[in-house]
């Protein structure tokens, strides 16, 4: 059976993205599961080899039909902003921002020619895309543009473990959050959460949804958005032949099992979570595209960037799912 070819995009190049990409791309769990490709300047993830005493083959690819596993060299495609804009680590400027983007945007567009079976992200550092010009609020949206998709269809799942959160609102004020919260929408994350757990092999998926008030509202004590909002659209959507339950306090949310995927309705209700119970072993996977995508939960992490002492564990689970995920659908199909 042919493996996977998972797409690892390096991220920021001033942070520790490249080193952990190329950590988990000569990752021997890694390597067994999948055909890793780097997508990202090469001078870049040089770079940070040499920092963390690294010494890898690096094949760089200016396109697919040049990738060559056989001899255990690490592809590397080729992907910049064309300004080859020297690395400097830990530092914040706008040439890095656009040379994350363009790793990642690189990524999806081999991913949605088919040339690769998925992506895994580094991290970026939104500050660095801020000085860019470029709009950005998180990779989903990110992964929404570039693959035609609306924008209100592409969530964000936190997996660890066995654990997998999705967030029906992320990087935007709380404010702004409540506004986006309407019966349509919780529906609708509802529905694309189920889709995605299909597609990960769950052939009956269990979905509990999280309230947005303390206790779930208290039935209309703490608020009413659970009542007029939440339950109403969790009713709809077991009516359509999704076995979704709730709406559950966020305070005791993870505590219940039997569950494929908990949805809750804020961004700290969820990464809260996710960052105490498994910091270094958590990715997001970005569901409602029609690629598979994936970004680790951490940052870039610019004060140990260029050290050699990045923690790859997270970008090594994120890999090692995506191509679990595409070999059991091989296996399936």
């Amino acid at each position: 059976m042919r493996l996977p070819i998972i797409a690892i995009a390096t991220g920021d190049p001033a942070g520790i993205g490249p080193e952990i990409a190329l950590k988990a791309a000569i990752e021997a769990r890694v390597t067994a599961a999948c055909r890793p490709l780097l997508v990202g300047d090469a001078v870049a993830v040089a770079l940070h080899a040499r920092a963390a005493r690294l010494s890898p083959q690096l094949r760089v690819i200016a396109n697919m039909s040049e990738a060559d596993w056989s001899n255990g060299a690490v592809n590397l495609l080729a992907a910049g902003d064309g300004a080859n804009a020297p690395v400097k680590f830990g530092s914040v400027d706008a040439a890095y921002g656009r040379a994350s983007l363009a790793s990642a945007r690189c990524a999806i567009h081999a991913a949605l020619k088919g040339e690769v079976d998925a992506v895994v992200a580094a991290p970026q550092t939104e500050r660095s895309i801020a000085l860019a010009g470029i709009a950005f609020d998180g990779y989903p949206s990110f992964v929404a543009r570039e693959t035609g998709t609306p924008a209100n269809d592409v969530y964000l799942m936190i997996c660890f473990d066995e654990t997998r959160i999705v967030h029906a609102t992320l990087h935007v004020g709380v404010r702004e959050a409540l506004a986006l919260i309407t019966r349509e929408h919780v529906e609708r994350v509802i529905r694309v959460t189920d889709t995605a757990l299909k597609k990960l092999g769950i052939a009956k998926p269990r979905i509990f949804v999280s309230g947005l008030n303390p206790h779930a509202g208290e039935e209309g004590m703490f608020g009413r958005e659970e009542i007029e909002i939440i339950a109403p659209a969790i009713q709809q959507s077991r009516a359509n032949g999704i076995d979704a339950l709730g709406p559950f306090g966020a305070d005791t949310l993870f505590r219940r099992q039997d569950c494929d995927a908990f949805i809750v309705m804020l961004h700290d209700q969820g990464h809260i979570a996710a960052k105490l119970l498994a910091f270094n072993r958590t990715a997001g996977l970005s569901i409602g595209s029609p690629i598979l995508f994936s970004s680790v939960a951490h940052g870039s992490a610019h004060d140990i960037a260029g050290q050699g002492v990045a923690d790859p564990g997270a970008m090594i689970e994120a890999v090692a799912r995506l191509a679990r995920v595409n070999t059991q659908g091989k296996d399936r199909g």
